[in-house]
């Protein structure tokens, strides 16, 4: 069986990372005239924060994914179990006829399930791309304020 948590990467641990290292203090003493460093520390704060959070949706997401390919695969080797027991050796029509349309349902069952988990990979990806396409729009508003009051 795999890993109860088969994603190294672990949002929170990079966050306690950045909170417990205050960056700002290694600029403190940085003066610039007329730009404001606190403001573009604050900025890039809430960039990192967004990055913790699309990187926690999309774990999320392709959580839910693997655990979706695990099920499948059971499912798909009980139901493959109960088809070899159950088929009988026999290569007359009826039996032939009966493999076929066996085999025609787990295809079909096979292209749904590719279909759904393709769909489950999408939301993650969208999810995690909404967050930080967000942040993008806001920081560059900020900057712009930034640039603007050193003026």
């Amino acid at each position: 069986m795999a890993e109860k948590n088969a994603f190294a990467f672990d949002p929170e641990k990079m966050m306690d990372f950045f909170r417990q290292n205050d960056f700002t203090k290694a600029f403190a003493d940085a003066k610039i005239p007329g730009f404001d460093t606190a403001d573009l520390f604050a900025a890039q704060q809430k960039n990192m924060n967004a990055l913790v959070e699309a990187n926690k949706a999309a774990a999320s997401g392709y959580q839910e994914l693997f655990q979706k390919q695990m099920a499948i695969f059971e499912e798909t080797l009980a139901e493959a179990q109960k088809q070899i027991k159950s088929t009988e050796m026999k290569l007359d029509g009826k039996a032939a006829t009966a493999q076929a349309e066996l085999a025609k349902a787990a295809f079909e069952k096979a292209i749904a399930n590719m279909k759904d988990l393709a769909e489950t990979a999408q939301k993650a990806n969208t999810e995690a791309y909404e967050i930080v396409s967000a942040r993008v729009k806001a920081s560059v508003e900020e900057l712009k304020d930034i640039a603007a009051k050193a003026k």
